[in-house]
């Protein structure tokens, strides 16, 4: 289960989050990776994928209940996050950011993402807002000079897409 230290940063008190009012609030592992309902994935592009992102954190409603969608990952070489064309019902936020303390503006790598049919060309850190109903993606990570931090969220209890 989860573990925390109550008493500083000493080590001494530890003990499980779960066993605490509100510690099942804490997230500290992601939940295991599975394609949305409906979305069947090549297992040798899940394992590629595996190497080239690593998956930080996650939270829904399955991990706590009433919680809302956010995935976090570090993109460590480039990919294709391998969605297609897709919109939701409800809005999302896309954010990538930087690795470099002095220059925290400069995503170190080079993303291509698609807003309806534009294609567009990121390579500052930046959030995205995308309107429920908009198509958008392929996602795609063209070059990564440091890791690139990624998240996602959406105001919705379990993450779906529908193909467009």
């Amino acid at each position: 289960m989860l573990c925390a230290t109550t008493d500083g940063d000493t080590g001494k008190g530890k003990r499980k989050m779960a066993e605490t009012r509100y510690g099942r609030y804490i997230v500290t592992k992601p939940k295991p990776f599975k394609p949305p309902p409906g979305v069947k994935l090549d297992p040798e592009m899940v394992k590629r994928a595996g190497q080239m992102m690593t998956r930080v954190a996650y939270l829904d409603d399955e991990v706590v209940k009433g919680a809302f969608y956010v995935d976090c990952v570090w993109f460590r070489e480039g990919s294709d996050r391998g969605h297609g064309p897709h919109t939701h019902d409800w809005d999302e936020v896309l954010a990538f950011f930087g690795t470099d303390p002095e220059d925290p503006h400069d995503l170190c790598g080079e993303v291509e993402l698609w807003l309806e049919d534009e294609k567009h060309i990121i390579t500052q850190s930046c959030i995205v807002f995308i309107p429920k109903g908009m198509k958008h993606c392929p996602l795609i990570v063209r070059r990564v000079d440091r890791p690139i931090f990624h998240f996602s969220a959406g105001p919705t209890g379990l993450y779906s897409e529908e193909k467009k």
